[in-house]
């Protein structure tokens, strides 16, 4: 028994593919250039990462001959993990803006 082919459906899928194609490639360029900054507990450590989870800037807020190298240590511990946490936050964002309106073949 011969298969029937749906060619509309096909045609639609084909296009719902290089649709999405050009949203991923949206989605790649907005990952690599939005960045966030976060801070130490006591704000001291800044650190700037893209949404890809890039470090591209540290700064250092104040004087830091009176500090104790293991408090420093501790806080800049705390500020990678919070750039790790914001990264991924941005690119949950970033991926619910660009393909949040975007529909299943399913649910046509």
């Amino acid at each position: 028994m011969a298969r029937e082919i749906d060619e509309a459906w096909i045609d639609e899928a084909i296009d719902r593919y290089r649709h999405v194609e050009i949203l991923r490639a949206e989605l790649d360029r907005a990952i690599a250039a939005h960045t966030v900054s976060v801070y130490s507990p006591d704000r001291s450590i800044e650190v700037v990462v893209t949404a890809a989870g890039d470090i591209v800037d540290v700064r250092i807020h104040g004087v830091l001959r009176h500090r104790e190298p293991t408090e420093f240590a501790r806080e800049i511990r705390a500020v990678v993990t919070s750039a790790t946490e914001a990264a991924r936050w941005a690119r949950e964002k970033l991926q619910a803006e660009v393909f949040g309106s975007f529909r299943s073949l399913e649910d046509r």
